[in-house]
């Protein structure tokens, strides 16, 4: 039976040790907003167990899942500060610290996470790191990969024309109600835990989310079909305190880059194996999975995609398009 990452952690001697337990240790706290059991915790993990195998007893790393210690935002500050060292976060730094330069929130502009790897190692991926770590403390170590956005729906959607009237929950982030308006739904914003009930109701027709979400929600008992347009590929960011990073040895600050990498990779492998597991089980629960004309979709949602792209750092909307 596979160990529970806290048991895991526990085993080697790292879950929330006293601080005389291991007085000589460098405490690394790694906080997440998801709970335990996904491939973040899966990462989280590894991280540890590859410390301890380098180093045994030099590391104690204490997970901080579910945003215990608050929400993204929260921990970007106590990163700040010095207050805690790792987080696997989500897209909200580079929209609080470089809002310019984050072209890979804006929907139907990366289809693949090799244009997503590729734009962080452009120009302008590489000014929005910098100016990210310079404005928010951070030291950022790279990307892993989630599954990608797609649609539910209550109805077959092959293409914009089958949005007409289509009512779609979305979260309030101004760029996705912008390009998916312009593609030609009706944008519904509804909290993400009454998702079922409006499902339910009939006040929205579907949503758009990892594939996760319809898993998790039991939505096959209010939708009827998934709908895979791959919209958007949003990542989790390794991120570490720069406070707390500069005050560590080169020693450690290679090993730990080295327990990261190797960390990443497995929760992106991870997270792959659960996105094609939570597939098979939806179309087991009798969801009707449909490939769109997603060229179609990015053709409809080019005018607002190229209005927020020009609006942003010169620079971005080349890197992002490329010869487009």
């Amino acid at each position: 039976m596979r160990k529970t990452l806290l048991a895991t952690l526990a085993s080697l001697g790292l879950a929330a040790a006293a601080p005389f337990a291991l007085a000589s240790s460098i405490e690394i706290q790694v906080n997440n907003t998801m709970s335990e059991g996904g491939s973040e915790s899966a990462a989280v993990e590894r991280f540890a167990e590859y410390l301890e195998e380098q180093a045994p007893g030099r590391f104690n790393v204490r997970p901080f899942l579910a945003g215990s210690l608050g929400g993204e935002n929260s921990v970007l500050e106590l990163l700040n500060l010095g207050q805690t060292q790792i987080a696997i976060t989500g897209g909200n730094w580079r929209q609080q610290y470089a809002p310019e330069y984050d072209a890979i929130t804006v929907p139907f502009v990366f289809s693949t996470w090799d244009e997503v790897d590729a734009y962080m190692e452009s120009p302008s991926g590489q000014k929005l790191v910098e100016v990210a770590e310079e404005k928010g403390g951070i030291k950022y170590f790279g990307t892993q990969h989630r599954g990608p956005r797609h649609m539910t729906a209550n109805k077959a959607i092959h293409s914009p024309e089958d949005l007409e009237g289509f009512r779609l929950r979305l979260p309030s982030l101004p760029v996705w109600l912008e390009v998916w308006e312009e593609i030609g739904a009706q944008v519904v914003n509804v909290p993400a835990p009454e998702i079922y009930l409006a499902m339910q109701t009939g006040q929205v027709d579907g949503h758009e989310n990892s594939l996760s979400s319809p898993y998790t929600r039991r939505l096959w008992e209010v939708q009827d079909h998934i709908i895979m347009t791959s919209h958007v590929m949003f990542p989790w960011n390794w991120v570490a305190s720069k406070r707390w990073w500069d005050g560590l040895d080169e020693a450690d600050q290679e090993l730990i880059a080295e327990a990261i990498e190797v960390a990443r990779h497995h929760g992106t492998e991870r997270e792959r194996e659960l996105d094609t597991f939570y597939l098979e089980e939806l179309q087991k629960e009798g969801m009707t999975v449909i490939e769109p004309e997603i060229a179609a979709f990015r053709e409809a949602a080019m005018p607002a995609i190229d209005r927020i792209l020009s609006g942003m750092a010169e620079g971005v909307k080349d890197d992002a398009l490329g010869s487009e």
